[in-house]
C-alpha cells in the first residue's frame, strides 16, 4: 500500500489560525495531506478552508458539521474518512500553533520505525509546556498521573492531542465504545490500543499555548474526563 499521511485537523471559530495552520504543514519538505472537520464555525473558518481548497484541491480537505458535536466525534469522523480513503498514518493535531507541524516527520518516522501510536509528548522528559499558568500547567501533569495510576498504561502525557496513528490501530478500535466526547477522548484512544496490544511510544515535543484564538477547555469537559477514567477502568475491552 502507497504510504499516504492525514492530518486531521478540529475546528470551531479558528479564523485567526486556519489559514496559517493549512500553509505551515504545506511548507514542509515531506508532504501531508489535511482533512478540516468544522463545527459550523460561524467566524467563517470553513469558507477560509474552502477558498484554500482551489488552492490545494488534490491535498486539502473540508468536512463540516452541523454544530458544535465535540472533539471527539470531529476526529471520529475525520477517522473514518481517512480510512476510507486509503490512509497510511492518520495524525491529530490542533489548529492553534500549540502542536508545532514541524514535529509531524517525527511522529510519522516512529512509527516507521515500529511504533504503532506516537504521542507528541509534554511530560516524558520532564515538563514542556510554555505559556501556561502554573496551575493549569500542574492541573494538566496531575490528570495525567491520575490517568496513568487508574488505568495502569505506561504513559506520561495521556491527555495529549499530538498523536499519529497506524490505520491499522483505527481499524481495531470500535468507535462506538467510545464514551467520552471532549478531551477525555483521547485518554479512551490511546487506553484501547495500549490494551489492544499495539506500542505506544512517546516523543517529546515542546507545546506552546495558543497566541491567537479561544480555549476551547471547559470545567465540563474536565469533568467527563475525570469521572470517565473512572468508568473505563472497568470496561471490558476487545478487538472490533
Amino acid at each position: 500500500m502507497q504510504e499516504k499521511k492525514l492530518v486531521v485537523i478540529p475546528t470551531y471559530n479558528e479564523k485567526e489560525n486556519a489559514e496559517k495552520i493549512v500553509r505551515k504543514v504545506f511548507s514542509l519538505n515531506e508532504p501531508f495531506d489535511i482533512l478540516v472537520v468544522d463545527d459550523g464555525s460561524p467566524d467563517g473558518t470553513a469558507d477560509i478552508i474552502r477558498n484554500l481548497i482551489n488552492e490545494f484541491p488534490d491535498r486539502l480537505h473540508l468536512l463540516e458539521r452541523k454544530g458544535k458535536l465535540g472533539l471527539g466525534t470531529a476526529y471520529m469522523d475525520g477517522f473514518r474518512l481517512g480510512l476510507e480513503k486509503g490512509y497510511t498514518y492518520l495524525i491529530e493535531m490542533d489548529a492553534d500553533f500549540s502542536h508545532n507541524p514541524e514535529d509531524l516527520p517525527r511522529l510519522v518516522d516512529a512509527c516507521r520505525k515500529g511504533a504503532d501510536v506516537s504521542i507528541g509528548s509534554r511530560y516524558c522528559k520532564g515538563i514542556s509546556v510554555i505559556n501556561w499558568p502554573i496551575g493549569r500547567v500542574l492541573m494538566s501533569w496531575f490528570a495525567s498521573v491520575f490517568v496513568r495510576t487508574v488505568l495502569n498504561m505506561p504513559v506520561y502525557d495521556c491527555t495529549a492531542g499530538f498523536i499519529c496513528y497506524h490505520r491499522k490501530v483505527l481499524e481495531a478500535i470500535d468507535f462506538d465504545w467510545i464514551r467520552m466526547k471532549g478531551y477525555g477522548f483521547q485518554i479512551s484512544m490511546k487506553y484501547y490500543a495500549y490494551r489492544l496490544g499495539f506500542k505506544v511510544v512517546e516523543i517529546p515535543i515542546i507545546f506552546v499555548d495558543r497566541t491567537e484564538g479561544t480555549s476551547k477547555m471547559s470545567s465540563s469537559i474536565f469533568g467527563e474526563a475525570f469521572w470517565g477514567v473512572i468508568k473505563l477502568r472497568f470496561r471490558r475491552i476487545r478487538k472490533k
